[in-house]
């Protein structure tokens, strides 16, 4: 990809927290570390059920005194009950921020030098009255904004970058195999380690506990992952989210998001074997699938 270019995620919103105990708070919730956040770091995470599912993904930043949450906006208020939930006496305050803030996807050769930033997963800085970062997930996803919301084209103009389409964010993302979400992991369903959140930099297994640790390590140490959220290919209209993917008669996963011949598909790892083994294809519906290990994922 060449160039520079942006598209605004109007379906993003932002959480502020601030406090004395808002970090220690934060640690003791989502599946990464939140004491390496700095205003030069950025980071990825999850909040999960007691029992090990997803329930939401997110970005950390810091600004200033306080740390920024950006989430699924059409879920933000879900997300702002259940930390209230969790706060009990802890002095922490909790606030939607989203009317501040855009949030944008930057993506192209040219980002990084473009922000100023190394090319390294979770580089920060501010930029006037908001931050940018390269993703934490992946370096080649490019990067986010987060900006004054009147003002945020024209400071990405300023900066070099170009309006572009979403679906051209949404064809690298899924060419990388990245979930976007509930869009991608089914909530209180979906696990870690089946949705690449290990290699994705979205959880830390030395930071201590937090909220569905217990499953998440005992996947990660028994070697219980058997289903891998994995980019496919295919011809003609995307097969909609959770339709079948078969081998011969066997269920073989289900598909999730997908655009112009790319995809996300939840894949039995023993069926995809097999299935390559056999020269046999993989079918959702009357659409053949083939999946594409991304270069990240662990063999």
């Amino acid at each position: 990809m060449s160039a520079a270019g942006y598209v605004l995620l109007d379906d993003r919103g932002v959480l502020a927290l601030h406090g004395g105990e808002a970090r220690a708070f934060l640690q003791g919730l989502i599946s990464n570390d939140v004491t390496g956040i700095r205003e030069d770091r950025a980071g990825y995470g999850a909040l999960l059920t007691p029992q090990g599912k997803f329930l939401f993904d997110l970005f950390i930043v810091q600004e200033g005194a306080q740390l920024l949450l950006e989430a699924e906006g059409a879920r933000l208020e879900q997300l702002l009950r259940r930390l209230l939930m969790y706060r009990l006496r802890t002095k922490v305050d909790i606030e939607d921020v989203s009317a501040r803030f855009a949030v944008a996807a930057l993506i192209g050769d040219e980002v990084a030098g473009l922000l100023d930033l190394p090319e390294r997963p979770g580089a920060a800085r501010a930029l006037e009255q908001g931050l940018v970062f390269i993703d934490p997930r992946l370096a080649r996803l490019g990067a986010r904004a987060l900006l004054p919301k009147h003002a945020a084209a024209a400071m990405l103009a300023d900066l070099g970058f170009q309006e572009v389409g979403h679906a051209g964010y949404e064809r690298l993302r899924l060419t990388l195999g990245v979930p976007d979400g509930s869009r991608d992991l089914v909530v209180e369903k979906s696990t870690l380690l089946e949705s690449g959140f290990e290699e994705l930099n979205g959880v830390d297994f030395a930071k201590g506990c937090f909220v569905g640790q217990e499953l998440t390590a005992r996947m990660k140490y028994r070697g219980l992952v058997r289903k891998r959220l994995m980019p496919v290919t295919f011809t003609g209209a995307p097969p909609p989210p959770g339709t079948i993917i078969r081998l011969r008669e066997r269920e073989a996963g289900e598909m999730r998001s997908g655009i112009d011949g790319q995809g996300l598909a939840l894949l039995r790892l023993e069926q995809v074997e097999k299935a390559k083994a056999e020269g046999a294809p993989l079918m959702a519906g009357d659409t053949e699938i083939l999946p594409v290990a991304p270069a990240w994922v662990s063999p």
